[in-house]
């Protein structure tokens, strides 16, 4: 019986179909026009950047190839509403108004600054954070089990990671005494630099902050760290370098200071940097593209625990100690990740 009904249901339909070809118009069924509907649905994603557009993810577009994965197509069913502070933080909260305004689906955020701008612009749209190194400290979120709030995604361990730089450092340079710290106006920072004094102080190491807020104060940071005769820097990163050149010029500036730099991310390694002891770069982004794609089906970022890294890569550039006049220790060498040579 049900069989005979979805018979004559199909051919009623097809009659149908034809009257209204023959008139010039196709009527498809109410189910069709929905299915379509949700197929062409294109959800917006805002990214707010410490970079200059393009981004998102960059090196280039990780966070873009990360979501075609998942089948978001950028132009067929999902577009980037970009912002880049491109290395100033004071932009960051009328970067976030801006992209609050446009009513995106979800905001990234690539950075400590950005996330705070984004979680002060709103308590609606979802905010999945990425390079956020204390989202409790900083209060981003209640904790990283419960996050609460709309803010989610994964935290880089930035403090733990700053505290494991003393040691590595220390390890580099046995006789190290003085150690700089090369920091900004990064709202995580000052977190960060107690814990590293928290950790040089059991080892007798004098901790030299020094503090940028544009590029051109690093030159003078530089002179700073050689009259006080830092043996070693830690960079925390972020604001003010954000361009590929930036990046560039204070690799150079450390290596004619002739300081053993240990820096935030591999790509500095690989751009002439000594060291870095960071998590892997694109396991962070395709972090990013799960939670985006959770939320989009539906779920709150207060139900999404904030993912933790569990492993971090030692990435160490030999070129680069030689030209200091450095020789790594084997026991180094050995738990590199990777050796640049």
């Amino acid at each position: 019986m049900a069989r005979d009904q979805r018979r004559q249901a199909a051919i009623v339909y097809s009659r149908r179909a034809f009257v209204a070809a023959a008139g010039g118009l196709v009527v498809l069924p109410l189910g069709l026009l929905v299915a379509e509907a949700q197929e062409t649905r294109i959800y917006r994603v805002g990214v707010l950047t410490q970079d200059s557009p393009p981004a998102p993810g960059s090196k280039p577009g990780v966070l873009r190839m990360a979501l075609q994965r998942l089948g978001y197509i950028e132009g067929r069913n999902i577009v980037f509403q970009i912002r880049g502070a491109e290395g100033e933080n004071a932009r960051f909260p009328t970067l976030a108004a801006e992209l609050v305004a446009l009513k995106p689906d979800v905001i990234v955020a690539d950075s400590t600054p950005a996330a705070v701008a984004a979680k002060h612009a709103t308590t609606a749209i979802p905010v999945v954070i990425v390079n956020v190194s204390d989202p409790v400290g900083t209060g981003l979120v209640a904790s990283l089990a419960h996050p609460g709030g709309n803010v989610t995604g994964g935290t880089d361990f930035g403090t733990e990671l700053a505290v494991r730089s003393v040691g590595l450092l220390h390890d580099l340079v046995p006789k190290l005494s003085r150690i700089a710290v090369l920091m900004s106006d990064n709202p995580v920072h000052p977190l960060q630099l107690k814990a590293i004094e928290d950790a040089s102080r059991n080892i007798r190491l004098t901790v030299l902050p020094i503090m940028v807020r544009t590029e051109a104060d690093f030159e003078e940071a530089y002179a700073s760290m050689v009259r006080q005769k830092a043996g070693a820097l830690i960079w925390l990163g972020g604001s003010p370098v954000s361009t590929p050149a930036q990046r560039a010029k204070i690799i150079d500036l450390s290596a004619k200071a002739k300081l053993p730099t240990l820096w935030p991310t591999r790509r500095d390694v690989e751009a002439g940097g000594l060291m870095s002891n960071a998590a892997n770069y694109e396991r962070k982004w395709e972090t990013v593209a799960m939670y985006i794609d959770k939320i989009l089906k539906g779920a709150k970022p207060a139900d999404l625990p904030i993912e933790q890294p569990t492993k971090f890569e030692l990435v160490i550039n030999l070129k680069t100690a030689k030209a200091l006049g450095l020789t790594i220790p084997q026991s180094l060498l050995l738990r590199a990740d990777e050796v640049v040579q």
